[in-house]
């Protein structure tokens, strides 16, 4: 499991690298724009859900090992 969120953020950063190239500065509501910022978007909400994925797995690791 923590491999595959570790690949899942890493694609995900990527997307932002490369929706960030896409976005039109001079009009960045407009044409392709918005969909490179609606997918910035997304991108940004996945490697957030991965990380807190990531911090309630250890959490439930410490809690078994306790019992």
């Amino acid at each position: 499991m923590k491999i595959l969120s570790i690949i899942l953020s890493v694609i995900a950063l990527g997307l932002i690298i490369f929706n960030f190239t896409k976005v039109d500065f001079n009009a960045p509501f407009e044409g392709d724009s918005i969909i490179a910022i609606i997918t910035i978007v997304a991108s940004l909400c996945v490697i957030v859900m991965m990380a807190i994925l990531r911090t309630s797995k250890r959490i439930e690791d410490q809690v078994k090992g306790k019992k």
